[in-house]
């Protein structure tokens, strides 16, 4: 069911996270307006809702009839003025870049009605990075989804109101999916602050020639249940995109950072990007960690099993004594987003930590 005080949402920018985005909310009754300054873009919203479409059938999120009623509910704008005339809410999801997002911001303050409340999904920059080039901080927040999960996190800026808050709670709640508000922000929000050193830990793993893609995949997915390891998760999310996130780190060891940067180069010049290209670290359709047989058709690394677990579990303390959020939300994020049965804290009480 939809919340009364939404009934129209934007989403500027009709990638791939604007389109599932806009889907979603249209499949839940919502009426939605996909604006990009491209054209293009605009022209592939419909395709890209097809296989969109698709993902969300097979996964039960939905049936096909919920998918045909949809339908009718989105329509696309290339002004944005007349994209945002009737918007409730605003979900932006430009290129990860600080200017543009401020500049887009900007432009929706200055025309959205006086009630609309604008979000960002940067998964990058930081809420307070953007905030203040808009009038309206009492309706400003971060609305972050995770393609592909139900998890949505939710970040005041400085001059969020708790109404705000509670507004975007709801909205999230009605779409099917679960709301994790922050009790403040931080870089990565609760997931990608988890992963990312998971990530990290593999691909350190691999450049010290301690195991292989293969082995350290296995090794995971047999410890925890996952459905594919560090590196099945990189081609997932992109090698381009993965590379850009060491480019852009401001912490950790910077001989590590070069390494990695140099490894995911050569990949990306190559044009293995992940799935999107039908290479990465694994060939695509068909991946090798998809085999029935892949757990048991070789070797696990017990220095790879204590490396990944150490880097989840150390970052998920990280989170609580920063006090982004309790150890409960933390757990819930990672299981919600991973579809794991146990988060870092169930995990280290298992361990007798």
């Amino acid at each position: 069911m939809t919340i009364d005080e939404i009934s129209t949402v934007l989403y500027v920018g009709a990638g791939t996270m604007g389109c599932a985005n806009s889907l979603v909310a249209a499949v839940r009754g919502y009426d939605v307006v996909l604006h990009d300054a491209r054209p293009e873009n605009l022209d592939a919203v419909a395709h890209h809702h097809d296989e969109i479409a698709a993902f969300l059938v097979e996964v039960g999120f939905c049936g096909p009839d919920d998918v045909a009623a949809a339908r009718p509910r989105i329509s696309t704008e290339s002004d944005l003025e007349r994209a945002v005339a009737d918007a409730d809410l605003v979900s932006e999801s430009v290129f990860e870049d600080l200017a543009l997002k401020r500049d887009v911001h900007r432009a929706l303050d200055q025309a959205a009605p006086s009630h609309t409340v604008l979000t960002t999904n940067t998964s990058a920059l930081l809420v307070s990075d953007i905030e203040d080039a808009v009038e309206r901080g009492d309706r400003f927040a971060a609305l972050h989804s995770h393609l592909g999960s139900l998890l949505v996190d939710i970040v005041g800026g400085p001059r969020t109101s708790p109404a705000t808050i509670d507004l975007l709670r709801r909205y999230v709640e009605s779409l099917g999916a679960i709301p994790l508000v922050l009790k403040k922000e931080h870089p990565g929000y609760v997931f990608n602050a988890l992963n990312g050193p998971v990530l990290s830990a593999a691909v350190e793993l691999l450049l010290d020639d301690v195991a292989e893609v293969e082995t350290i995949d296995r090794t995971w997915m047999t410890d925890r249940g996952a459905p594919m390891g560090p590196f099945g998760m990189m081609d997932l999310f992109g090698l381009d995109l993965v590379r850009d996130s060491w480019r852009r780190r401001g912490s950790g060891p910077d001989a590590l950072r070069s390494r990695a940067v140099e490894l995911l180069t050569e990949l990306v010049e190559a044009g293995k990007l992940g799935l999107k290209s039908g290479a990465g670290f694994y060939d695509y359709p068909d991946p090798s960690f998809q085999d029935p047989d892949f757990l048991t058709s070789g070797p696990t690394a017990p220095a790879a099993s204590e490396a990944l677990r150490s880097a989840l579990i150390t970052s998920a303390e990280h989170l609580v004594a920063q006090d982004v959020a309790g150890p409960e939300d933390v757990d819930m994020a990672w299981m919600a987003a991973t579809g794991q049965a146990m988060g870092p804290f169930a995990i280290k009480e298992q361990l007798g930590g």
